[in-house]
């Protein structure tokens, strides 16, 4: 017991010694008979029931007994009864005060009980709440334990999720001795000690299945309040693993509806040269002596062109499956950005000979570090689909600068743009837009595979329209002026 608490338990007692005191001297100030004495001393330790515990109520009841005796049954200033009546008063009157002490504590602790119960209730009410304000269910487990320490003013909390089988705590760290209890916890609803530091636990039950376990310190909360506590928080752990095995149900569906549109788009797309191929390839052996010179040329011209765009498809496809597989790294080395830009157009040169190209580079000189081979099959994509997109002579643009912590680069065009309706949706698998899917040019990979390198070098893309004045696609890197670290 603290020194606080010693001091308060005897002032008390003091107080109630001096309030018995000062009763019977106004008591026998006012010459009150022995049934007024009695009532008044009976009010007295009804107060003192109702104010304070059982033990002082029954000192308190005590010493009006001995003042009742003393000073108002014959004979008076003695401890001594001289006939039955005062006998049967002396005895009804100490029957009288414990039972009305018994009564008024219970009436006490049932008070504080019903106090403790509506204040329990509150909190359950604003840890639902709070529960309720979570989308992400895994980030409710994470912050579970910190709420119920701050709602219930409790001085520790850990939470054990049997599927995940992970600790989550209110503190920095718990202690192995209480992760050691949880694990073991029987399935039963009272709280059970299970470590030195202080800590009870319950098992979190869904039904009778066991889906995890919680510990708290101090015993603080009663055992209801910790059943309604442990039946919140499984709900709250069953919906977060109903939550991820839903995510994985979704994932691997999704998975399977992008392969099954990557079967069907690549069967098509390979079909189509494949086809015009094979024609090729049977007029040239099967109708050799009626080609002159020129038409064994064309069809030697389709042969190479349509082999060229299916050699674009397959390297595409293998780019995707990288990309899907995780397996994209990034290697970033020393570069001038100027550099990188006219790498590209002169890779590019073939696609880009109908149309004007003009490169634009602030702080050309300067190193940055960045993967230029990323960057470089970024770049080919838009250049490529630039040149695909715009009419012949059209101009495009290629610029690069520093902006805060990145390294931006920009390809501009001044073609027909992109309707506004299509541009979320340029960056998805597959997508091609109206004019791609007219034209029957491209696989839809190509921007994909353009996002999906950015994401992996850590910076991200975006494209921005107006009709009939051409298109911009902005994208960007981390800038960095020395050796970052190997990242995947």
């Amino acid at each position: 017991m603290d020194t606080r608490s010693y001091s308060g338990n005897v002032l008390r007692w003091l107080a109630g010694t001096a309030a018995v005191s000062l009763t019977t001297f106004i008591l026998v100030g006012l010459r009150a008979n022995s049934t007024t004495a009695g009532m008044v001393f009976l009010v007295l330790v009804v107060w003192s029931a109702s104010q304070t515990g059982v033990r002082l109520s029954l000192y308190t009841a005590a010493l009006c007994a001995l003042s009742f005796d003393f000073f108002f049954l014959p004979p008076y200033h003695t401890f001594l009864l001289e006939g039955a009546q005062q006998w049967v008063e002396m005895l009804a009157f100490a029957a009288s005060c414990v039972v009305v002490s018994r009564v008024a504590e219970r009436a006490r602790r049932q008070a504080r009980q019903a106090e403790q119960r509506r204040a329990d209730v509150e909190r359950l009410y604003a840890l639902s709440q709070e529960m309720m304000l979570y989308e992400d269910a895994q980030r409710l487990l994470h912050d579970l334990p910190q709420r119920i320490d701050r709602i219930f003013a409790l001085n520790g909390v850990v939470l054990y999720v049997s599927d995940q089988g992970r600790f989550y705590t209110s503190t920095a760290e718990a202690p192995a001795s209480v992760q050691a209890g949880l694990l073991s916890l029987p399935q039963a609803l009272n709280p059970i000690s299970i470590a030195a530091e202080g800590y009870f636990g319950m098992p979190l039950m869904l039904g009778l299945r066991q889906v995890g376990a919680w510990a708290w310190r101090p015993d603080a909360l009663s055992r209801e309040a910790a059943a309604a506590i442990s039946a919140q928080v499984a709900i709250a752990v069953a919906r977060s693993i109903a939550i991820e095995a839903s995510a994985r149900i979704e994932a691997a569906r999704e998975g399977e509806r992008l392969r099954t549109a990557l079967i069907d788009s690549l069967t098509h797309e390979l079909r189509t040269p494949l086809t015009s191929i094979r024609a090729a390839a049977t007029t040239l052996t099967q109708q050799d002596e009626g080609l002159d010179q020129a038409g064994r040329r064309d069809l030697a011209t389709v042969i190479d062109e349509e082999a060229a765009r299916l050699d674009l498809l397959i390297g595409d496809a293998v780019e995707m499956a990288e990309i899907d597989a995780n397996v994209v790294q990034v290697h970033p080395i020393p570069q001038r950005p100027r550099a990188i830009l006219d790498h590209a157009v002169e890779e590019s040169r073939a696609a880009l000979a109908a149309h004007r190209v003009t490169i634009t580079a602030e702080g050309s000189n300067e190193l940055a570090w960045f993967d230029p081979h990323l960057i470089g099959r970024v770049l080919r994509h838009l250049l490529e689909n630039a040149a695909k997109y715009t009419p012949p002579g059209t101009r495009i643009t290629l610029s690069t600068r520093r902006a805060g912590d990145r390294l931006e680069f920009c390809v501009e065009d001044n073609g027909t743009g992109i309707d506004a309706l299509e541009l979320p949706l340029i960056f998805e698998k597959f997508y091609r837009g109206k004019r791609g899917s007219i034209s029957g040019k491209g696989s839809g990979m190509g921007l994909a595979i353009a996002r999906a390198i950015l994401i992996a070098h850590g910076g991200g893309i975006e494209a921005s329209s107006v009709p009939g004045k051409g298109a911009s696609f902005r994208f960007w890197v981390p800038l960095a002026e020395k050796e970052p670290e190997r990242a995947r």
